[in-house]
């Protein structure tokens, strides 16, 4: 039976997701493939953030604890929830990065495309969670300042006409 055929609205749908790199992508099409069947009211645009979104925070469990993780996906009527269990009392820290390391940026994404998002302790480990509101979608400059986390010199914009 396909999960989309049980993932009825409003029950929340759990499933665990391997240890594996290569199981977060097919996890967070399924969860866009449930937004979409449950027919919560988000654009295009907004599920691609939800599932880059999704892709952090999963990637993140499997990376820090090497253990399989359980996704859960809720419709509030307001919002899309996703939450993800793992076994690391470990918080999440999305300032961890630093500027001359080319990953571990991808909290301040969840932080910056998710109308909110937080973690709680749960047993012998974490659920970390974002949520994505209908009618929040991150634009503009402020979703440019998201996607393109580079600090540029103000001084090196000017440049004299010549």
């Amino acid at each position: 039976m396909s999960p989309l055929e049980t993932a009825s609205f409003p029950v929340p749908y759990e499933w665990a997701v391997e240890p594996d790199a290569a199981a977060v992508r097919p996890a967070r099409r399924l969860i866009t493939d449930i937004a979409r069947f449950w027919k919560v009211p988000l654009s295009d645009e907004a599920l691609r953030d939800v599932e880059l979104c999704a892709s952090e925070v999963l990637a993140n469990a499997i990376e820090h604890t090497r253990a399989r993780c359980r996704v859960t996906v809720r419709w509030t009527g307001e919002r899309l929830r996703v939450e993800v269990a793992d076994t690391s009392l470990r918080p999440p820290d999305p300032d961890a990065a630093q500027d001359v390391v080319t990953g571990g940026r991808g909290l301040r994404l969840v932080a910056g495309l998710a109308h909110s998002w937080g973690w709680t302790p749960s047993g012998a480990g974490k659920v970390v969670w974002f949520e994505v509101a209908a009618d929040q979608m991150v634009t503009g400059d402020r979703r440019l300042a998201v996607l393109l986390p580079v600090r540029v010199d103000p001084a090196e914009l000017v440049r004299p006409r010549l």
